[in-house]
């Protein structure tokens, strides 16, 4: 099978097209004929691992000290078709469409994986039937990374929730998901995002170029921050006295400071998400009642991967970067 292999930490250019051997499905196993994936930043930074040390250490630890080991094929979201099913699956037959997520399994940017039919550390569910692959794709990991923090929000109706990093993966579930939760959305991004926001349902849009949102005297019930690029303290002091800072991707700095604020009636949550199942098939249903839906920016084959992560590095993605998968007939 096709498929492209992370051969060391570096450049786009590290990722080359290969034909490596299909996998076979173990007893609890499903095989899964790979239709659709997707580049994000995080994808991004696996492959260079440009991250501080207290991340990038664990990963080599990981994933190899000096370079990815073994055959390392990069990608962590899918939809496709279940090929074969090992004898002990129950959830999934062959023929079943589906879309998940691999976590740090990784692989998925080749032409079939094996997953765990259930599984802690990996998702997979029947896929929205009002999406089409390429846009199923684009769900599982932005998806349960909004629906996560926000859960931990508690969002009530009516009140005020600022997404900061509002134009990427997470952020545009996470505006769509505030609003499915009855909140005022205010987006922060970039300019070239702020049109997106609006269409997708952000109540008021901010470009953090050229306006300081903790300035505008403006207080919030919650502040979610995906890209771990907003100032803390002045964050904080932003939130309604009960408030909660939510920090998708902090800094060190943001973690650090986070141990360090005084006791306060705000909250400060952090945290990585887990990858459940039932998230999976909470999003189905509000892509297919139409609450939500994925916002698709570019579409490449498997054979330009490494041009994707080029574009996705530069921070001009608006929601998803996807990658169609053809297979030989």
């Amino acid at each position: 099978m096709k498929a492209m292999v992370w051969t060391r930490y570096g450049p786009p250019e590290v990722l080359q097209l290969r034909e490596v051997e299909k996998p076979a499905p173990k007893d609890n196993e499903v095989l899964i004929r790979i239709l659709a994936t997707t580049v994000t930043a995080g994808d991004c930074e696996m492959r260079s691992l440009k991250m501080p040390i207290y991340l990038g250490l664990p990963m080599r630890l990981w994933i190899g000290v000096r370079k990815p080991r073994g055959t390392t094929i990069p990608g962590t979201e899918l939809a496709g078709e279940i090929e074969a099913a090992g004898k002990d699956v129950r959830l999934f037959k062959e023929g079943d469409q589906v879309f998940g997520s691999t976590g740090f399994r990784f692989g998925t940017c080749a032409e079939y994986i094996c997953l765990p039919a259930e599984s802690e550390v990996s998702a997979l569910a029947i896929k929205p039937a009002n999406l089409s692959y390429e846009e199923a794709a684009a769900v599982p990991f932005g998806g349960t990374e909004a629906l996560h923090f926000l859960r931990k929000a508690n969002i009530q109706r009516g009140q005020k929730v600022l997404i900061y990093g509002a134009g990427g993966s997470i952020g545009t579930f996470a505006v769509q998901l505030a609003r499915y939760f009855g909140a005022e959305v205010t987006g922060v991004d970039n300019t070239e995002k702020l049109d997106m926001l609006r269409i997708i349902g952000a109540d008021q849009v901010i470009d953090y170029l050229r306006e300081d949102f903790t300035q505008n005297g403006v207080r919030y019930d919650v502040i979610f921050d995906v890209a771990g690029k907003s100032p803390f303290s002045r964050s904080l002091q932003s939130l309604k006295k009960e408030g909660v800072y939510l920090l998708g991707n902090p800094g060190l700095s943001q973690i650090v400071r986070a141990q360090l604020a005084p006791a306060s009636s705000k909250k400060v949550i952090s945290g990585a998400a887990s990858r459940k199942r039932g998230d999976l098939i909470l999003l189905k249903a509000l892509v297919e009642a139409g609450s939500v839906k994925p916002v698709i920016d570019r579409h490449y084959p498997l054979e330009q991967v490494a041009e994707a992560h080029r574009y996705v590095e530069g921070g001009h993605k608006k929601g998803n970067v996807v990658i169609t998968i053809g297979h030989d007939s």
